[in-house]
């Protein structure tokens, strides 16, 4: 099982397997075509609220990766992680999101749960 967690504004790669875009809002300015999504499961996203709560500092990175896991085990979230997941034990899934810092993100908290 090989995850992956990547900008989605760097350039796809042969690698790349599987690409799952992870962010609940389109990345502004970059053309459909040229991101080359595979999936996009807005479900599996961090709710609205969290990713303002986060954003605004009002927390740890580790106090949202706890809040994320708890909006993950709802239904719909915990079946599209599931399916993300079958990917994954196919072949390589890379995530792709906009943010400046994947290595804190909900990116990162997708990839430690689906290599789990």
């Amino acid at each position: 099982m090989s995850v992956r967690v990547r900008r989605v504004y760097d350039p796809p790669e042969p690698d790349d397997g599987v690409r799952v875009l992870v962010d609940r809002l389109w990345p502004r300015g970059l053309k459909k075509e040229a991101a080359r999504v595979d999936e996009w499961p807005k479900a599996l996203t961090p709710s609205t609220e969290l990713r303002r709560w986060y954003h605004a500092g009002e927390g740890s990175y580790e106090e949202f990766a706890e809040r994320y896991e708890a909006e993950l085990a709802a239904p719909e979230a915990a079946g599209l992680l599931d399916h993300v997941r079958e990917l994954a034990a196919k072949g390589t899934v890379t995530l792709l999101t906009a943010t400046t810092s994947p290595e804190e993100s909900h990116a990162s908290v997708l990839a430690r749960l689906l290599r789990a």
